[in-house]
C-alpha cells in the first residue's frame, strides 16, 4: 500500500463528477511536462454508460463565475455551449399569503451594507417600497428582464452580481471535454461491479465491467443518490430531515417558448402552491418548469395537475396539455459523515435538500475546492483533513437547512395543512427558533456571521425576513448617532433610486445580451 496521494479516482460523471474533476485538475499538474518538477497527479473519472444524470436544469450562485475562471473556461464559451442565461436571484410568489405579489432575494447586498443597516430605517420609511427595491437596484433590474452587464463589460465582471441558469446536460458535456482535452483527466466509461480493500479498510481499487481494476489513493464518490462508495460500501448512515423540510418529490418539464423573442427571466421564479412550490427557470431556448411537493400532503397525480395548470396559465393551454413530465424522488438529508477513510462524497452522494435557493452546485464547488486546496500529500495526513472536512460540511448542511426552513416559517397561509404544519414549532430547528426570537429585537446584520465563509450572509436573511413581512420591534432607547444614521439612510435610499434609474436605462435585456455573446463574445479580462 503506497502512502502518497497521487492517484485520485472519481466515481460518477454529471455536473458533480466533472466539476470536481475540473477543480482538482486545475489545481495540480496532471500530465508530465518536458521538465517536470515533482510528481504529476493522476485523476481518473469512471462514468457509467447506463446511468443517466438527474440534470433537469440547474441554477448556480455567483461563485460559479470564479470557478469557471479558475478551471479555464471563458464566459463566452460557457454561455454559448451550455444554453446558459444570467441568474440574479430568486423571485418568490405566494409564499407569505396564497395570493401575494411576493418578494425578491437578489444576489447584490443592500447599498452601503458594510457601514449601515438600512432595515430599521426602511421600516420607518414614509412610503416603504418592497425591501429589496428600497435598498438595492437588482430587484428592479430583474423585474424588467434586464441583464446584469453590457456586451462591452469584460467576461465575469458585472454591474449587478449574478450567477447562471444552465442546461445541466450540456454543462456536464462541456466540463467532460475540458477535463479530458485540456486538464489531463482520464475518462473511463464503465460500471463499477466490485470494490477491493486494503487490510486497514481503505479502498484499494474498483473493479469495472470493461476496464478491469482501477486502483487509487483517494476515491471521490459522485455517484448521486446511490452513494455507491460512502453509502453502499461503507454504510455511512443517512440523516433524514423531512420532519423539518417536508418536500421529497418533484415533477419536471421542459417547455419551449411560444415565441423565440419572448423575454428571458432574470431570476428563478418560485411560486408556492398548496403543498410545495413551482420553479420556473428561463434558458435562452426553453423554460425548465417543475413542481416540488411533499407526498405527505399531495400525490403524484395532484402534483402533475398542478404543474400542467401552471404551464397552461403561464405559457399556453396547449403547452400544459402536451407537457412531457419527468418524476424525481429524493430523501431530504445528508450523510452523517462525508469523508471516511480514503473516500469522500461530493454532490448528491453526500446529501440533497430540495432545490430551493439552488444550493446543490455550490456545495459541489465548496467540496471540490476544499479537497483541491488541502489535498494531503500522504495517507498519514488524511485523517486530520477528514475531521476538518466533516466538521465544516456538517455545519454547512445545518446552515442550509435552517435558511431554507426560514422561507416557510413566516408564512400566513391557511389554505392547507402543509403550510400550517410548516409553522409548527416541532418542525423548526432550535437554532432557527432562537434566531427568530433574537431578531424580534435586533434584525440580522454583520453580527450574525459566525464563519468567514458562511453560505448565506446576513443580507440573505434580511431579504427573506423582510420580504415575508417580518418586522422587528424598534429599540425605544435613544442612540447618540440616531439622527446622523437616519440622514445617511435617507441619502442611501435616494442614491439607490438614482442608480436604479441609470441601470434601467443602460442595461440591455437578457435575450439581447445573450444573442450578442453568441456573435461577438465578451472582452477578455
Amino acid at each position: 500500500m503506497t502512502d502518497s496521494i497521487n492517484q485520485i479516482v472519481i466515481v460518477g460523471g454529471g455536473s458533480a463528477g466533472w466539476l470536481t474533476a475540473a477543480i482538482i485538475a486545475a489545481e495540480y499538474e496532471t500530465q508530465p511536462t518536458a521538465d517536470p518538477v515533482g510528481i504529476p497527479l493522476a485523476i481518473t473519472l469512471i462514468e457509467s454508460p447506463s446511468i443517466s444524470t438527474i440534470g433537469v436544469g440547474e441554477g448556480t450562485w455567483p461563485s460559479m463565475r470564479t470557478t469557471l475562471q479558475k478551471i479555464g473556461i471563458t464566459e463566452t464559451e460557457f454561455i454559448s455551449r451550455c444554453d446558459a442565461s444570467f441568474k440574479q436571484g430568486t423571485a418568490f410568489r405566494n409564499w407569505h399569503h396564497s395570493d401575494d405579489s411576493g418578494y425578491v432575494h437578489p444576489f447584490t447586498p443592500p447599498l452601503g451594507y458594510e457601514e449601515l443597516d438600512l432595515a430599521g430605517h426602511w421600516l420607518s420609511h414614509p412610503h416603504r417600497p418592497p425591501f429589496a427595491e428600497a435598498v438595492g437596484t437588482q430587484a428592479a433590474v430583474s423585474k424588467s428582464h434586464l441583464a446584469p452587464k453590457q456586451i462591452t463589460t469584460p467576461e465575469y465582471a458585472f454591474n449587478v452580481n449574478y450567477g447562471y441558469h444552465l442546461n445541466a446536460g450540456k454543462f456536464a458535456q462541456l466540463l467532460q471535454e475540458h477535463c479530458v482535452q485540456r486538464l489531463g483527466v482520464h475518462h473511463v466509461r464503465a460500471n463499477v461491479i466490485g470494490i477491493t480493500s486494503h487490510e486497514n479498510g481503505d479502498i484499494k481499487a474498483l473493479q469495472t465491467d470493461t476496464a478491469n481494476s482501477i486502483p487509487g489513493d483517494l476515491f471521490i464518490d459522485c455517484s448521486g443518490m446511490n452513494s455507491l462508495l460512502l453509502g453502499t460500501h461503507y454504510n455511512i448512515p443517512f440523516h433524514n430531515v423531512d420532519h423539518i423540510l417536508f418536500n421529497n418529490s418533484a415533477i419536471a418539464a421542459q417547455i419551449d417558448y411560444q415565441n423565440p423573442t419572448d423575454p428571458i427571466e432574470s431570476c428563478t421564479l418560485s411560486t408556492a402552491h398548496s403543498a410545495g412550490w413551482i420553479w420556473d427557470i428561463g434558458l435562452p431556448t426553453r423554460r425548465g418548469i417543475g413542481c416540488v411537493y411533499s407526498d405527505q400532503f399531495m400525490n403524484r397525480d395532484q402534483a402533475a395537475a398542478k404543474l400542467k395548470s401552471y404551464i397552461a396559465s403561464t405559457v399556453s393551454p396547449d403547452a400544459g396539455n402536451s407537457a412531457a413530465l419527468r418524476e424525481i424522488r429524493f430523501n431530504p438529508g445528508y450523510r452523517q459523515k462525508f469523508w471516511h477513510r480514503n473516500c469522500v462524497a461530493v454532490g448528491m452522494a453526500a446529501g440533497f435538500i430540495e432545490p430551493l435557493e439552488a444550493s446543490a452546485l455550490v456545495m459541489v464547488e465548496l467540496s471540490a475546492n476544499m479537497i483541491a486546496t488541502q489535498l494531503p500529500a500522504d495517507r498519514s495526513a488524511m485523517q486530520r483533513l477528514e475531521q476538518q472536512f466533516n466538521a465544516k460540511f456538517e455545519y454547512r448542511w445545518h446552515h442550509i437547512i435552517e435558511f431554507l426552513k426560514l422561507h416557510y416559517v413566516l408564512n400566513e397561509r391557511s389554505d392547507s395543512d402543509y403550510w400550517v404544519q410548516n409553522r409548527a414549532a416541532s418542525s423548526i430547528p432550535d437554532g432557527l427558533q432562537t434566531a427568530l426570537k433574537n431578531w424580534q429585537h435586533r434584525g440580522p446584520w454583520h453580527h450574525e456571521t459566525q464563519h468567514a465563509d458562511d453560505l448565506f450572509p446576513s443580507a440573505s436573511y434580511q431579504y427573506v425576513l423582510y420580504g415575508m413581512g417580518f418586522a422587528p420591534q424598534p429599540d425605544p432607547r435613544l442612540k447618540r448617532r440616531a439622527k446622523d444614521q437616519a440622514h445617511r439612510a435617507m441619502a442611501l435610499f435616494k442614491e439607490n433610486e438614482e442608480m436604479t434609474r441609470q441601470l434601467l436605462a443602460a442595461l440591455p435585456d437578457n435575450r439581447s445580451l445573450i444573442d450578442k455573446v453568441g456573435l461577438h463574445g465578451f472582452p477578455k479580462i
